[in-house]
């Protein structure tokens, strides 16, 4: 591969969205070792479907990673978009899967004629609205979202989309010159943001994906659990908890640590 990095300068080559996205990366790596073994609801044929969804968000990090080093701001921005609808997407499913499943009705249908590629889910306005609405999640959602910074995330990224001004073209050819460290710095800022509202989501609705793996490996082993151990926060869950958001929005934080039954510190 041709290297297109060279005409870029030292400050952006060392930002630190670039450690940001290794941490992130790493995150989703365990976290998709953490939910292997829990049942996905309401679909058939399928054991793990947030297993192998989090591996691909992770994949979709990768390739930011590689391309954004690559100096293309504009291409990484629409990458951002799509991991933005990842995360809605997951959210989703895991939200409408809870609400919909029942004893009476075992398999979702919309869910899982999706997973059988027979059908689509519906639009990403529908399924943020779902969740944005949702009795359980409702006042968290209120909370996340006061500043209407999602809204800016997303007209920013389609805007680097669909090339709506001309400069956005220019972000990705390195031969021509262009400030990029403003770019750089909003898309730091929406990675971060669009991290934060993952893991927050997760943390209400699967306390099973983040906990340690001592109740199961005290199962595994025949072994009695000790007293409460199901409420153990995974030690990597923990640290990217404290790194980043309780640094971005320590007003969730405090939110999750008020409402979990999870250990937090």
């Amino acid at each position: 591969m041709k290297d297109n990095n060279h005409s870029l300068p030292k400050e952006y080559l060392e930002n630190k969205v670039f450690d940001i996205l290794d941490d992130i990366i790493g995150f989703y790596d365990d976290l998709s070792f953490n939910a292997f073994g829990f049942l996905s609801k309401g679909v058939q044929g399928v054991a793990f479907i947030d297993t192998y969804f989090y591996s691909s968000i992770q994949g979709t990090l990768d390739s930011i990673n590689l391309i954004l080093k690559q100096g293309r701001i504009n291409d990484s921005f629409a990458l951002l978009r799509k991991y933005y609808d990842s995360c809605i997407i997951n959210i989703y499913i895991i939200l409408y899967s809870d609400e919909n499943c029942s004893s009476e009705h075992l398999i979702v249908e919309e869910i899982n004629n999706w997973v059988k590629g027979r059908s689509q889910l519906p639009s990403f306005g529908i399924m943020r609205d779902y969740i944005k609405n949702s009795q359980e999640l409702k006042d968290f959602s209120k909370l996340l979202n006061k500043d209407n910074i999602y809204k800016i995330i997303k007209d920013r990224c389609n805007d680097h989309v669909h090339y709506n001004y001309y400069q956005y073209a220019l972000l990705n050819d390195n031969n021509i010159h262009q400030e990029r460290m403003k770019p750089l710095n909003d898309f730091t800022h929406d990675l971060e943001r669009i991290f934060v509202l993952h893991l927050s989501y997760i943390f209400n609705l699967c306390n099973h994906y983040i906990m340690s793996s001592n109740y199961r490996d005290c199962m595994d082993c025949g072994i009695k659990p000790p007293e409460g151990c199901e409420y153990w926060v995974a030690p990597f869950v923990q640290e990217i908890f404290d790194k980043y958001v309780k640094r971005v929005r320590p007003d969730i934080a405090e939110y999750i640590k008020k409402h979990t039954e999870m250990e937090l510190e």
